[in-house]
């Protein structure tokens, strides 16, 4: 997977290339603890997301938890197949989605 990042101040945009399982989970894990000091809103882009596994949507979910904390979190881009998967998980309810 590729994480791309762009951070405009306090607002920060990970764009996520890939999958997001169980073997690149702990990468994602770590650019969000290494990236979210002094960041009040966060915006995953999804676009080029070609899989989600439960793995990724605990490290979705936790980036959700604290960012709810803040300015919050948004979701954009989410192609039919993850979106599937947030339907499924009832994540769809959960996230910001746009």
């Amino acid at each position: 997977m590729v994480v791309t990042q762009k951070r405009e101040e306090k607002h920060l945009v990970l764009t996520l290339e890939g999958r997001l399982d169980t073997t690149t989970a702990p990468q994602l894990e770590e650019v969000l603890k290494s990236s979210l000091g002094g960041v009040t809103h966060l915006t995953l882009d999804l676009a080029k997301l070609v899989y989600v596994s439960s793995a990724g949507l605990r490290v979705i979910l936790g980036a959700q938890k604290q960012m709810s904390k803040l300015d919050g979190m948004v979701v954009k881009n989410v192609n039919e197949t993850v979106m599937d998967v947030f339907e499924v998980t009832g994540f769809k309810e959960i996230l910001t989605l746009e």
